[in-house]
């Protein structure tokens, strides 16, 4: 980087200042996604129903609670997980189309994230008769099994002082 300063100090080397000051004032500022105030009458409803692509009738804005959501829309949670995986999406990673707008959650809602759609996890009581049910097979079978001991099979050591010849070192006849 030092040595991309130290060409741009140079009188207009191949373009290269115009070409910095191009980079630098390409891109918006947060204040230009940030959503206007709560709409109070029924023509502010309309410009940003207008202003997110959504008809009038289907707009409903996030309740005026101090959070900061302004009049940015209330939709519902709508995750990738629940959307059709062989839709040309503009997106696909995302599987969002282009100018759709998001919900205030959207990070939330991807596919490696919370799924919406999902059927909730099992509840407590039923989570609790698995569990007893399990350890309590396991303790059935421990108590049924306890009295067959398992132990290695092996014979007992040979040792030479014995009187007995285990091996010689003679041949076969």
């Amino acid at each position: 980087m030092a040595a991309l300063l130290k060409l741009g100090r140079h009188q207009n080397l191949f373009g290269f200042r115009s070409l910095l000051a191009a980079q630098s004032v390409r891109n918006h500022w947060n204040k230009d996604w940030k959503p206007a105030p709560y709409p109070k009458t029924a023509e502010e409803r309309e410009a940003a129903a207008k202003k997110y692509g959504l008809l009038p009738s289907e707009y409903q804005p996030y309740p005026d609670d101090g959070i900061g959501h302004g009049d940015y829309p209330l939709l519902p949670p709508n995750s990738a997980e629940s959307r059709d995986p062989y839709h040309p999406w503009d997106l696909p990673d995302l599987k969002k189309n282009f100018h759709e707008v998001l919900q205030a959650d959207a990070d939330m809602y991807g596919e490696d994230r919370i799924d919406a759609s999902s059927t909730p996890h099992p509840s407590a009581k039923s989570q609790w008769a698995a569990f007893l049910g399990v350890m309590g097979g396991l303790l059935g079978l421990y108590l049924l099994l306890d009295d067959y001991k398992l132990f290695r099979p092996v014979l007992p050591k040979s040792y030479p002082s014995d009187g007995k010849t285990h091996y010689t070192f003679e041949p076969a006849n």
